[in-house]
């Protein structure tokens, strides 16, 4: 649901010939479990794109040479090689952030405080932000949603000069509110969470068949 929506102003840029490095979404996972998984999705979608580049940025992504990255790739998916446009290192992502970046929140916040991951968050690279996507959204919630909220704010800071009005955020969730009739509490959460402004016309709810 949100995959689409990222890939099309990317797509646009190339068209343009202004896709250059720098991350212009940020998928933010609870447990390095589902960045994983989302990760297997996304070698999927772009394995003919590969003009878009994705990195995943976790504690077990390890720094130095791409060609012992891809070694290692290599044994712990049964020989399989890495396509050209993930990026498997630290090093690799702080020289050439990719345009799309996988991370947890602990990870994310660690990243900030980080003087090597300055070139993902400031400086010309980092003018093209324009997503955050945050997956298993209902996970947010009492003190440890206050903390996320304050970790993205610290994000837009760093990025924008400012928390407020500033990215397109999208949350997503299978159990988040109880359909049409919780959509104002929905949206309430979704501005509180994110410091961003929210309306009723902006909660899409799930179809069944």
């Amino acid at each position: 649901c949100f995959l689409i929506p990222v890939l099309n102003p990317l797509l646009n840029e190339f068209d343009y010939g202004k896709l250059g490095p720098g991350v212009r979404a940020i998928l933010v996972y609870p447990m390095n479990a589902l960045a994983n998984d989302q990760m297997d999705r996304f070698r999927v979608a772009l394995k003919n794109l590969p003009q878009i580049t994705f990195g995943r940025y976790i504690g077990e992504t390890p720094s130095g040479k791409r060609k012992d990255a891809e070694i290692a790739y290599s044994k712990t998916h049964e020989g399989a090689t890495a396509l050209p446009n993930e990026l498997l290192t630290r090093d690799e992502m702080h020289e050439n952030p990719p345009h799309i970046l996988v991370t947890n929140y602990a990870m994310l916040e660690y990243m900030l405080l980080r003087p090597e991951v300055n070139t993902i968050f400031q400086g010309e690279k980092a003018k093209s932000f324009k997503f955050l996507i945050l997956d298993e959204a209902h996970t947010y919630h009492g003190a440890h949603g206050t903390e996320v909220s304050m970790l993205i704010r610290r994000l837009k800071e760093r990025i924008f000069g400012k928390s407020d009005d500033c990215m397109q955020c999208i949350a997503t969730s299978a159990t988040l509110g109880g359909g049409k009739d919780d959509i104002v509490n929905v949206v309430t959460f979704a501005n509180q969470l994110f410091s961003e402004k929210f309306c009723a016309e902006d909660i899409i709810l799930s179809e069944r068949d």
